[in-house]
């Protein structure tokens, strides 16, 4: 009687892969925050800038929505598949939306404010950002490619 024929198994190079954890709305637990990412994507070729950007996501959750208010928390999000990781920042909502404040005119010292730059390190490190949500509620994508993406 002869043996079956061995059919290949398909395997996925990585695993799709999914964290989530909240942390208490204080100055402190972004470091937390950046330590809990970093843990997770220790072998990401580009996990500075993701951390870079994490912490960026992570200060403007504090600074601009209710999360940084007495009581107040953000979630983080990480994501790795074999295309790259997402980082993600929800927040508890605030009066204006996330966007890039770009510099426009080098002579005005308000363009030139150290605060409000934010979103723009998020847009020259990641791959690509996006976000969504209410004023209630919203959270900040941050995507990185892997650079030997074999899916």
């Amino acid at each position: 009687m002869p043996l079956p024929a061995v059919l290949p198994v398909p395997v996925e190079p990585i695993p799709s892969m999914y964290w989530r954890r909240s942390f208490p709305g204080r100055a402190g637990q972004v470091r937390a925050a950046r330590a809990f990412a970093a843990c997770l994507l220790a072998d990401f070729p580009p996990l500075d800038d993701v951390l870079l950007v994490l912490d960026e996501l992570a200060v403007n959750a504090l600074r601009h929505t209710r999360s940084g208010l007495p009581g107040g928390h953000f979630i983080v999000e990480v994501r790795r598949d074999c295309t790259g990781v997402t980082v993600s920042v929800t927040d508890q909502g605030g009066p204006t939306d996330p966007r890039v404040r770009r510099v426009t005119d080098a002579s005005d010292p308000s363009s030139l404010a150290e605060s409000g730059r934010g979103l723009l390190t998020v847009e020259a490190l990641a791959t690509a950002w996006s976000w969504t949500g209410t004023r209630a509620s919203r959270t900040v994508h941050a995507a990185f490619a892997a650079p030997d993406a074999r899916c």
